[in-house]
């Protein structure tokens, strides 16, 4: 994924507001992806540097702000290409099992049985949107009551707080945070 950010200068920023159904052709107009569709009114564009500094002159309709990433390119876009064959490769290899619990695809938020097509998802995913709504509307949908977030920024978890009232929910960040994660599993194991 460095080798493919490193062929042009990309990026990412996060569309706060707004409304999907705008905000998405507005992106696409602008030569932008809508890298991430997090739900809870947060969408992430990504693209060539030049195509984010447009869009920071040209927001969307009902967008409030635009906050760039800091990050090392344009993931889950085309610019990732590069990757995915690289990783579709090594992905050879790999003998995967059937996942042992529900895996929700952050592809489509459906879950996937099988062990080949997960993999096959986690390899394409490099180059093609992330849809965190989809993934919290199957949540839902399973009755799920509590989530922990494994990612260092606790950035889904606070997306989910807020599409997904009632659901408890713990960032594990740091290993501090072990027990707290314990807890929740206990507390929501039987339900």
């Amino acid at each position: 994924m460095a080798e493919a950010a490193a062929i042009t200068a990309t990026g990412m920023s996060a569309l706060l507001g707004g409304d999907p159904e705008v905000t998405v052709p507005h992106l696409e107009k602008l030569g932008l992806t809508a890298a991430n569709v997090n739900g809870a009114g947060q969408i992430v564009a990504a693209g060539t540097l030049e195509q984010l500094a447009a869009l920071e002159a040209d927001k969307p309709e009902g967008v409030r702000r635009v906050v760039a990433l800091k990050v090392a390119g344009a993931f889950h876009t085309h610019h990732m290409a590069p990757a995915v064959e690289k990783l579709a490769e090594a992905a050879k290899e790999l003998s995967p099992a059937a996942p042992a619990t529900r895996y929700v695809s952050n592809k489509d938020g459906q879950v996937v049985t099988d062990g080949a097509e997960v993999v096959s998802r986690l390899v394409g995913q490099v180059a093609n949107p992330v849809r965190w709504d989809l993934c919290m509307e199957t949540f839902q949908a399973l009755g799920a009551t509590a989530l922990i977030e494994v990612c260092p920024g606790g950035t889904l978890t606070g997306i989910a707080k807020r599409a997904l009232p009632g659901v408890a929910t713990v960032a594990l960040k740091t290993p501090d945070d072990l027990d707290a994660a314990r807890t929740l599993i206990a507390e929501h194991a039987a339900v």
